[in-house]
């Protein structure tokens, strides 16, 4: 039932942050239209010290912000300002194009910072649509499990439920926490569908798996994740949406409409967020696609 098994690949953004990259993956772009996930920390920051992802654009997705612990504010070009914590999710769907900041909040006393960041690729006929941006609290995700399995569907549709979240097409994300032992079934009735293990150690098909391993599911059936000891996992997963472009935070079905978005932000046509405007990240070299943190401060004109 198993079709791939993808490690997390450590990188150090700088600042006191570290991800395991997980998406994209050189032999699986895509779990249904998850096109990007990273896992974030855990990160135990000292007083004054914080994380900074200076303003940077993205096209033709929506970001999925989610924290086990911790707090990031939020900023963007829509004039939104907004605080994510613990059970949250922020839904930022950046359609033609924004530009958003995600940074710590001041004063910066010691914190830990602890969550998943994904990327969900839009579909064909709604990748150029108006930017949005959705705070849903943690009241908004809908409960589900049983004995010593305790979930919450994050986003899409799974276990006969339906997420407050405005998705664009058929998916699924959920976060579980299982205790030693304890049985969760990946949902069934969609194409694609992976099981991120956070922490923890689980069994499947008869094989154990570590923290920071995708599993990654083959179609078909209802595989069932086991707790070797107390676990937590991300499920994700959903319908192909077909081949998608990916080009640093451009994401798009065209290579043109690529293009066109570095050409937008190098000649600064895409305006900053207005409360965040002394600085953004440059266009990176065409060399090299990393991630938005990884980039020398530009201090805007």
């Amino acid at each position: 039932m198993i079709e791939l098994v993808i490690p997390a690949r450590r990188k150090d953004l700088g600042g006191g942050l570290e991800v395991g990259r997980v998406l994209p993956f050189a032999q699986k772009r895509m779990v249904g239209p998850f096109v990007f996930l990273d896992h974030m920390g855990p990160a135990d920051f000292a007083d004054g010290q914080g994380i900074d992802v200076r303003p940077h654009p993205h096209i033709g997705l929506a970001t999925v912000t989610y924290l086990f612990s911790g707090e990031i504010v939020h900023r963007d070009n829509m004039g939104y300002r907004q605080s994510i914590t613990s059970g949250a999710v922020n839904w930022m769907t950046a359609g033609q194009g924004v530009v958003h900041s995600e940074r710590s909040p001041r004063p910066r006393a010691r914190a830990k910072v602890h969550g998943m960041q994904a990327w969900v690729a839009l579909p064909d006929g709604s990748e150029d649509v108006a930017p949005s941006f959705t705070h849903y609290g943690e009241e908004n995700s809908r409960g589900f499990g049983e004995a010593g399995a305790n979930g919450r569907l994050l986003a899409g549709e799974a276990y006969g439920l339906k997420s407050a979240v405005q998705t664009f097409s058929p998916m699924f994300y959920a976060h579980v926490e299982l205790a030693r032992g304890a049985r969760v079934a990946v949902p069934a009735g969609h194409d694609q569908r992976g099981a991120f293990v956070v922490s923890g150690e689980v069994a499947v098909d008869g094989k154990n798996y570590g923290d920071g391993n995708l599993i990654v599911f083959a179609k078909g059936g209802e595989p069932v994740v086991t707790a070797v000891a107390p676990s937590t996992l991300m499920l994700l997963g959903g319908a192909a949406i077909g081949e998608r472009h990916i080009w640093w935070n451009f994401v798009s079905s065209s290579r043109e409409r690529i293009e066109q978005a570095k050409a937008d932000w190098r000649a600064g046509r895409m305006k900053l967020p207005p409360d965040d405007t002394a600085e953004f990240i440059p266009l990176p070299p065409d060399a090299e696609p990393p991630h938005p943190n990884d980039q020398h401060q530009t201090k805007a004109a």
